[in-house]
């Protein structure tokens, strides 16, 4: 079986661009974010089961998840997180699991956001790379980025375990506070070791 990575880290602390360098080396990112997209699109049993779960009014008129509107309902409240995660984090798990058992490039990268969250469900995987930075420029890129305010803003970062704890799980960590350079200096690097690891996996 590939290697495989564990990409996680905070919001805002460059997992994607990270993800994006390793997959402009040819390596096999899977998405757990883009899995969860796909898991709600309309006519889909997970977007049902939250509509239950949640009410009728987080679907848009035209049958689609309001995904602003459950946002801001999930990181106001911390149980309707729970709630909403236990519909959807299983169904990610399986989908993340199939594609990594598909997959036959040396080593493969599971993009995961909530990693550290969950980390019990994912004991399979080989090494866990953790993209770090400052809470304050957290902050500053959410604010900058997304159309919401400070409060909900606050509110995201509040939900997620903290920095200390997501890089004590990790085996490898970026400060992605550096110039983009820095940053594919790093991936390359990081690059070089997991096909050393995956190597040796194979012998």
């Amino acid at each position: 079986m590939t290697y495989i990575i564990a990409l996680t880290g905070g919001i805002a602390t460059g997992k994607s661009a990270t993800a994006l360098r390793f997959a402009q080396r040819g390596v096999s990112v899977f998405d757990a974010d883009v899995t969860a997209h796909e898991l709600v699109a309309p006519g889909q049993p997970a977007l049902a089961q939250i509509a239950a779960a949640f009410g009728a009014g987080m679907l848009t008129p035209t049958g689609e998840l309001d995904r602003a509107r459950l946002r801001g309902s999930v990181f106001a409240d911390a149980s309707a997180r729970r709630r909403l995660e236990a519909i959807l984090h299983p169904r990610i798990r399986s989908v993340l699991i199939a594609q990594a058992r598909a997959c036959r490039d040396p080593y493969c990268v599971l993009a995961i956001p909530l990693f550290a969250e969950c980390r019990a469900d994912y004991t399979w995987v080989d090494r866990v790379l953790c993209t770090d930075a400052p809470r304050a420029v957290q902050l500053g890129r959410v604010l900058h980025r997304a159309e919401i305010d400070q409060a909900t803003a606050q509110g995201m970062l509040d939900s997620q375990v903290s920095r200390e704890e997501r890089l004590a799980l990790a085996d490898d960590a970026i400060d992605n506070t550096g110039p983009l350079p820095a940053l594919d200096a790093a991936v390359a690097r990081l690059h070089r070791r997991y096909l050393e690891l995956a190597a040796k996996k194979q012998t």
